[in-house]
């Protein structure tokens, strides 16, 4: 009786919705392969494109696979993990991203017959953890070093790297156009570290071939005065002045107020704000700079008088660009025209205003630090501009990397296959559960030749067990053999300068096994109902508050234009 008379022990919020055990488990492995079956698809030379319109109305076309798990607004909690691996695998190597999130997916989907029929999660993370350490001694083993080469032969190397890289984009056509002009920017900037010492510009038109490479800087035609036109626009070796101050007239912030007991005195107030506008004028002239830019505006005035004095000025520089300038020149930017001397002068072999489509372009180039380089990109519509700058972000992250850690394995599937095959050995050898575990990681590991093959519209099956006699030979010669995208059988990837390097499949193995051991060891969920309906009210009031806010500015003759 009196365990009957027990009362209920209420541990959580009423609503609060808890999920645990196997269900809960399967659930989540279900949200991730959804996830990953998203952008399974864009996998590979013959990837297909997915177009996301957002709710702002932006279209984007794209088959990288961390702009499309960016922009999918994904709210499942565990399948949020696939997002942040994607991320994180962008912002180390730069590519890679759908094979990692491809091979999360199938390493839960493999994962998934045991954990319904009642192994313990633990079992299966221990083992995973075990092949993927196999695993990454294997591709350290089969790694190839490219040092030690002439800067030639490093830079045609280091071309087929971004290749493979760009063969899988848009802008796949042009490979071989775009790798030379990737690795010759990546080349300019040399050890330095900052990417954005490589600035991109976009102008629409054109085709793609009429893209180009500036060893210096570019950047478009800021806004400017009349007497822009009387400026000279071609200097050889000049001296660039680099200013962070405003040369143009300004009234007062404040009222000021000035009482005058004498008329006469007003002109001497005039002529003093105009000998302090001169004053600085003066002494940007005296500096012998023949290039004046500045980050603030620089007025008509002093348009005018640089142009009677043969000087190019260009007020209203973005900062990046200014401080591009003044990393490829050698100047420094300067916040006060007084005591300009020679060392904080940048200089340049050539500088000159050229058109390019319809903008016009300044161009720095032949700079004596030669820090930096800019791609000046063309093409038919903004989106495919966008997804080039994407493709052209990926292989320059490749390169960098290839520079850097200078080892190369085989692409197109080789490397998993051999790696797959590897584990597939080594798991004979175990005695017990384990043995099970590590052949199902060496399955999953299949899925990129497989989703290779699936993606080209050639027969997976067939090509996987052509690839599995080669790679089982005992001789070792069929390591290197992956999908052959043109002619649907199998070929010696190496031989064919498909070559990425050894970082992104070690970034992408480790990523993947550690993202499925985490979602592997979620034994529980406890949603907060709480956060549901805050997310909803948010949103709620949002669009709230936007419609009242419009209705409190119209009564009031406030800032609504009339239609």
């Amino acid at each position: 009786m009196s365990a009957m008379m027990q009362p209920q022990i209420i541990l959580l919020k009423e609503g609060t919705d808890t999920s645990q055990g196997k269900a809960q488990l399967v659930s989540n492995i279900n949200a991730c392969t959804a996830v990953a079956d998203v952008v399974r698809t864009t996998l590979g030379p013959r990837g297909m494109d997915k177009l996301i319109h957002d709710d702002k109305g932006r279209v984007t076309i794209s088959n990288d696979g961390a702009t499309i798990m960016k922009l999918l607004d994904i709210v499942h909690p565990a399948a949020k993990i696939l997002v942040d691996i994607a991320k994180s695998q962008d912002s180390e190597v730069g590519d890679g991203t759908t094979t990692v999130v491809l091979l999360a997916g199938e390493f839960l989907k493999e994962a998934k017959p045991f954990i319904e029929d009642g192994v313990h999660p633990q079992n299966l993370i221990r083992s995973y953890r075990i092949a993927s350490n196999l695993a990454l001694q294997k591709v350290k083993e089969l790694a190839v070093s490219i040092e030690g080469k002439s800067l030639e032969e490093k830079k045609s190397l280091l071309a087929k790297c971004a290749a493979t890289t760009l063969s899988s984009k848009l802008i796949g056509g042009e490979k071989e156009f775009f790798a030379s002009m990737v690795v010759d920017a990546v080349i300019a900037i040399g050890h330095e570290d900052r990417l954005n010492m490589i600035g991109i510009k976009k102008v629409p038109g054109g085709n793609m071939r009429d893209s180009f490479l500036v060893n210096g800087v570019a950047f478009k035609k800021t806004f400017s005065y009349a007497g822009f036109e009387q400026q000279p626009k071609k200097f050889l070796n000049p001296k660039i002045l680099l200013l962070n101050i405003e040369l143009e007239l300004k009234s007062e912030k404040e009222n000021a107020e000035i009482r005058l007991s004498d008329p006469s005195q007003y002109q001497s107030i005039v002529d003093a704000e105009w000998n302090i506008i001169y004053d600085k004028l003066d002494k940007c002239v005296q500096s012998g700079a023949k290039v004046v830019l500045s980050r603030l505006a620089i007025g008509d005035l002093a348009t005018q008088y640089f142009a009677d004095r043969d000087i190019f000025c260009a007020g209203r520089v973005t900062e990046e660009d200014l401080h591009r300038v003044a990393a490829a020149t050698g100047g420094t930017v300067q916040t006060s025209v007084n005591n300009v001397i020679d060392e904080v002068l940048g200089t340049c072999e050539l500088f000159e205003e050229r058109q390019v489509g319809n903008e016009r372009f300044n161009i720095f180039s032949g700079c004596p630090s030669g820090l930096t380089a800019t791609i000046v990109l063309r093409g038919g519509a903004d989106q495919f501009i966008e997804e080039a700058e994407r493709s052209l972000h990926d292989a320059i992250m490749i390169v960098r990397r290839a520079m850097k850690n200078s080892t190369v394995v085989a692409g197109g599937g080789a490397i998993d296959m051999e790696i797959s095959r590897y584990l597939r050995q080594h798991a004979r050898t175990i005695a017990g559960k384990s043995q099970l575990f590590i052949n199902s990681y060496a399955k999953a590991l299949e899925v990129i030749p497989r989703q290779l093959c699936d993606n080209a519209g050639f027969d997976a099956t067939d090509v996987l067990n052509k690839l599995r006699q080669k790679h089982a030979l005992q001789s070792g010669e069929g390591a290197n053999y992956g999908v052959d995208i043109n002619t649907g059988g199998i070929a010696d990837s190496f031989a064919n300068f498909v070559w990425e390097p050894a970082v992104v499949k070690i970034n992408a193995i480790n990523a993947a096994t550690e993202a499925a051991c985490l979602i592997l060891s979620v034994d529980e969920t406890v949603k907060n109902p709480k956060s549901e309906s805050a997310q909803g009210e948010a949103a709620a009031s949002a669009m709230g508050g936007r419609g009242r806010g419009g209705a409190g500015f119209r009564g009031r003759g406030r800032g609504m234009r009339r239609r």
